[in-house]
């Protein structure tokens, strides 16, 4: 039996449930809400001492961190295999899992946290938010929530964020056009996978846009995205209309913002390849 704990926006966990529904396979959920602070409760903690979601129970076996998960799906349903035989090949893909995991979950939760949900952490009451700053733990993600509220766009940890897309989406720009139509070749692979529900987070965002313009090869990439039913089932159904409404809304607010961010980064000296 496969059971997953989730949060129904953990953009982490959305990754898994694209897999899950990519190979056919049942699963439950537990969700674990993530505004509420129950990642950090002691029962949770037993599963994923990280306090973060998603978490796989399969049959008493607990793996944790979503690309392994993924994998660890792939190795216990091969087929359709969602992984490259060639060793080259899936050398790539884990390189696509490695931007995800350094640096676009970091981009992607500063962004999200920038638009959406520092306003929800200014309804808090002061004892509420110190509450939630000090369950964090780790002091390096402990400052980077604490700037993002208190600057918000502002932030020089988003202004990495942006950078980061910002690469992410030209590297993905040249490998789409060297051997699309997906990131690997002719076959969709965890590469694609990994990548779809961050580009979906900035579209709810309404953000996307600042990176699109003049990327003709992943725009037809998202495109063909957006018609996989795994990718609705995963992401598009699961989500309530209340939590789409609010990310256009307030990802709208800081879209120019944003687009200020990028120019200022394209305008830094790179280093040469």
């Amino acid at each position: 039996m496969l059971n997953i704990y989730s949060y129904h926006n953990s953009i982490c966990t959305q990754k898994v449930f694209i897999t899950l529904a990519e190979k056919g396979l049942s699963y439950e959920t537990k969700n674990v809400d993530l505004f509420t602070n129950e990642q950090y409760k002691p029962e949770y903690l037993k599963i994923n001492p990280k306090g973060v979601v998603p978490a796989l129970d399969h049959d008493g076996r607990i793996i944790i961190e979503s690309s392994l998960i993924c994998e660890y799906l792939d190795d216990i349903c091969p087929d359709p295999s969602l992984v490259p035989a060639d060793p080259f090949d899936r050398a790539r893909m884990r390189l696509w899992s490695k931007t995800v995991d350094e640096q676009l979950f970091e981009a992607t939760r500063e962004l999200s946290f920038s638009a959406m949900f520092r306003e929800k952490m200014r309804h808090m009451t002061e004892e509420q938010r110190e509450g939630r700053f000090r369950n964090v733990g780790d002091p390096i993600k402990r400052a980077r929530l604490v700037s993002t509220y208190e600057e918000g766009v502002e932030s020089p940890y988003v202004f990495q964020g942006i950078a980061s897309f910002e690469n992410a989406f030209a590297k993905m720009e040249k490998d789409l056009k060297a051997c699309g139509p997906w990131l690997l070749g002719h076959n969709m692979s965890l590469a694609d996978i990994n990548m779809m529900p961050f580009v979906a987070r900035l579209d709810y965002l309404n953000l996307l846009g600042v990176w699109m313009a003049d990327r003709p090869a992943t725009q037809a990439w998202w495109k063909r995205v957006q018609e996989l039913p795994s990718f609705t089932d995963a992401i598009t159904d699961k989500l309530p209309e209340t939590d789409i409404s609010a990310m256009k809304t307030f990802g709208g607010r800081i879209a120019d913002r944003v687009a200020f961010h990028r120019s200022r980064y394209l305008l830094l000296p790179k280093a040469s390849a």
